[in-house]
């Protein structure tokens, strides 16, 4: 089976959502299902079982090829976390200042896996145009899901995604194991790997080549 893309490549993905207007993005929160009063996060551990930090663990760090700056949990979680970033920039849609929210102090949650903000283990991509509860045909597109699972896919399981959860936000990405999983480690490793490699690694990945739509259709 050849590999020549039979959709979209890569370069005619950027920008897809670059045309949302104002008034999309009023439909999207409109349409959204309104969210439950928020609870206050208890525990000395999120969700996905990692301590809660503050600052002095945490760094900010400039997501490659944007603008943005991201606070996140230093070291291999940064690494992971800023690759789902940089390759939404370069695949779905360019980022700018506020459309990534990382680490954060404040305790009020509206759904559990909102509280893995408190580890810096979790990060949202415009959650204004992906919001909690939203309603079905009010977030990512089709082309830009099949993006969604191929980076799950190259995660390997390291990375969760919001539109698999229970309630859904499609804006929520988060590491999806336990501290010490060498899996965590093992990917961060790689990731660095390809960013010391000119021409691989994000920026250079074409999600739409059938092998790699084989390889993450257990991801949509």
């Amino acid at each position: 089976m050849s590999d020549t893309p039979h959709i979209l490549t890569r370069r005619q993905t950027l920008g897809l959502t670059a045309g949302l207007t104002a008034g999309v993005l009023l439909t999207s929160i409109t349409n959204a299902t309104a969210s439950p009063e928020p609870s206050t996060w208890q525990g000395r551990r999120t969700q996905n079982r990692w301590p809660v930090v503050d600052n002095t663990h945490t760094g900010t760090f400039r997501i490659e090829g944007t603008g943005v700056d991201v606070s996140l949990l230093k070291g291999d979680v940064a690494t992971v976390l800023l690759y789902v970033a940089r390759r939404f920039a370069y695949e779905i849609d360019m980022l700018r200042p506020g459309d990534v929210h990382g680490h954060t102090a404040n305790r009020n949650v509206s759904a559990g896996f909102e509280s893995n903000h408190l580890s810096g283990t979790a990060i949202t991509i415009r959650p204004l145009f992906y919001p909690l509860r939203a309603q079905k045909g009010t977030g990512l597109t089709d082309l830009e899901k099949v993006v969604i699972a191929d980076i799950l896919a190259e995660c390997q399981g390291v990375v969760g995604w919001g539109g698999h959860a229970e309630p859904v936000k499609e804006s929520h990405f988060q590491i999806n194991v336990r501290p010490g999983d060498r899996r965590l480690g093992s990917l961060a490793r790689r990731i660095r790997g390809e960013d010391a490699d000119p021409g691989s690694g994000a920026g250079s990945i074409d999600p739409f080549i059938p092998s790699r739509r084989k390889k993450a259709a257990a991801y949509l």
